[in-house]
C-alpha cells in the first residue's frame, strides 16, 4: 500500500522475480517465514523514478505478507 493504493506485484513488474527467488525453496521443501520476509526484505522498489528505494517487506501490509505465506505453502503441499 502507498497512501490506500493498492498496488499489485505485476504492475510492479516484480511478480517473475518474486517468484524466482521463492520458487527454490519450495523446491528444498525450506519454506519458512524468516526465508520469505529475508527473501522481501532483499527486493529493492524504486519509487519517485528510481530516486528512492524501498524493500518490498517494507511495502507489504502484514495481511498480504500471510496471505503470500499461506499460498506459498498450499503450493508447497501440491508439489
Amino acid at each position: 500500500d502507498i497512501a490506500k493504493w493498492h498496488l499489485y506485484l505485476r504492475e510492479a513488474h516484480l511478480h517473475t522475480l518474486l517468484a524466482e527467488r521463492m520458487y527454490p525453496l519450495l523446491l528444498d521443501n525450506s519454506l519458512s517465514e524468516d526465508k520469505v520476509m529475508q527473501i522481501l526484505q532483499d527486493i529493492p522498489v524504486r519509487l519517485g523514478g528510481g530516486h528512492r528505494e524501498v524493500p518490498l517487506a517494507d511495502m507489504l501490509p502484514m495481511q498480504s505478507r500471510v496471505h503470500l505465506i499461506d499460498v506459498l505453502e498450499e503450493f508447497q503441499r501440491k508439489m
